[in-house]
């Protein structure tokens, strides 16, 4: 066992990518056979094929219809022609953004088939008009799953640093094979945001990670800006990245009390030397913080420009008749995510409290366990975890990589919560691929040899087979 284990260990990248690609051909194949049948809904069909699809269409686009299930389609149907309808901003501008930019980059060299570029007067109607921007959603979404595989392992070997733990690259590895085969299954294959997302959040942790283990003050401070830019393209693709902002907050509020300290108490040169790093460092804080707020708060802007400019409508897009002023334009803090994820989405405080959500919730109920239990042990460790006496103190660089793993899982735990008081809970399975804590906990649990960490790990591929079989088939839950 320690043979296959070092020589796993030799040769990581290689080991990811074997396991990605296997896993990706086994959901591949699960789409495929999902082809036999039709469909429950026909909205992917009519959205990615436009009217003259028919029965006459290829058998690989209608493959590649099945990835447009559920909500990609209002993503490929941003990408194709922006967001024209106010329910259209429940969903994140990156992913749309960043596939029509590939797609007009790839026109300009052309690398586009012609068979893809739809042509005539009715483009949003023709065959193909969507098509490419399924098959570029799709190529995004596996391009960063398997990017963020690799800087989730990255992300790994920094905090699980081999000096301080002996068996942190081989935890590192198999936290990075679990998002693999995270429970998020088709989702980080299909047009959706959760697999870009995971990897700008864990490319965030990572920067991250790089201040928190910097001995400059310069570059403590350059990569903590660094990541907080990250974290806001992330929330640019999902809104719940917001969370991200949780270790800000957290090291802010840490370095409040030194502050007042310094400039209250020392008054040697030395204290003088110290309290303008501490405000340097609160500074970079404040503009990561700010950062990561604007890849939901520029969005928003862009939403009220669109639908609340003048006295009382906006253009339409494409330039169609006035709309009429929306009531949300007219809201203390005007927000036009928040509006539509409660008018037609019907979210809210215990909104899904209803006896006819109790499977939702049950199905959700091991990721929420899972999320919450692994959070409170990094926010509290057992009694065990915690250092002994007569032990090495740890060094700075330690402990600032232990606050940056408490505050990560208190933003994990958050997340939990708000998914079982706001969200639509089933959603947790998917947007928890982008949170590195509980990978770490599971490859912990799976190291240690521990029945319940193979249990898990064994739901995790059951659950995503499954669900790619209902998703494929445009069957809920979604």
């Amino acid at each position: 066992m320690r043979s296959h284990h070092q020589h796993v260990l030799a040769h990581p990248y290689r080991t990811l990518v074997t396991a990605f690609a296997a896993w990706k051909l086994f959901l591949f194949a699960i789409v495929v056979a999902s082809c036999v049948g039709g469909a429950y809904d026909t909205s992917a069909a009519l959205v990615v094929l436009g009217s003259s699809g028919g029965n006459s269409t290829s058998f690989s686009r209608k493959v590649l219809v099945r990835f447009a299930s559920w909500d990609a389609i209002y993503f490929v149907s941003a990408a194709r022609r922006g967001y024209r309808f106010e329910q259209e901003w429940a969903f994140g501008t990156g992913l749309p953004i960043v596939t029509r930019g590939l797609i007009q980059a790839l026109t300009q060299f052309g690398l586009i088939p012609q068979a893809l570029i739809p042509h005539g007067v009715a483009q949003d109607e023709a065959l193909g008009s969507a098509l490419l921007e399924t098959l570029v959603g799709v190529a995004v979404a596996n391009t960063s799953h398997l990017l963020s595989t690799a800087v989730l392992y990255r992300l790994g070997l920094l905090v699980w640093r081999p000096a301080h733990h002996p068996q942190g690259p081989l935890l590192a590895l198999i936290a990075a094979l679990l998002h693999v085969i995270s429970p998020a299954g088709l989702f980080l294959s299909a047009p959706y945001a959760e697999s870009s997302f995971a990897l700008l959040s864990f490319t965030g942790y990572f920067l991250y990670a790089r201040s928190c283990l910097s001995s400059g003050p310069w570059s403590r401070d350059g990569y903590v800006v660094l990541a907080g830019l990250s974290f806001g393209l992330a929330t640019a693709f999902r809104s719940n990245g917001i969370l991200n902002g949780v270790p800000f907050a957290w090291e802010f509020l840490e370095l409040l009390p030194s502050l007042a300290n310094a400039l209250f108490i020392g008054r040697s040169h030395r204290s003088m030397a110290a309290t303008t790093d501490i405000v340097r460092r609160l500074a970079a804080l404040g503009v990561g913080g700010v950062a990561v707020a604007a890849g939901s708060l520029i969005p928003q802007a862009v939403a009220y420009q669109q639908f609340c400019s003048g006295s009382s409508g906006a253009e339409a897009p494409g330039g169609d008749a006035l709309q009429p002023r929306r009531l949300w334009c007219e809201g203390y803090l005007p927000s036009v995510y928040a509006f539509v994820q409660q008018h037609y989405w019907n979210t809210g405080f215990l909104r899904y409290w209803n006896l006819s959500n109790l499977p939702l919730f049950l199905l959700a109920s091991p990721l929420l366990v899972i999320l919450a239990k692994s959070g409170s042990d990094y926010v509290f460790p057992p009694v065990q975890a915690r250092p002994k006496a007569g032990k090495k103190a740890p060094t700075v660089e330690s402990t600032r990589i232990v606050a940056l793993l408490r505050s990560a899982a208190a933003a994990q735990v958050l997340l939990a919560v708000l998914a079982v008081t706001m969200y639509h809970v089933q959603i947790i399975t998917r947007i928890s691929s982008g949170y590195p804590l509980w990978y770490w906990w599971l490859a912990g649990m799976l190291i240690r040899g521990e029945k319940l960490g193979s249990g898990i790990a064994m739901f995790m591929v059951m659950y995503a087979s499954v669900q790619g079989v209902l998703f494929a088939s445009f069957l809920p839950p979604a």
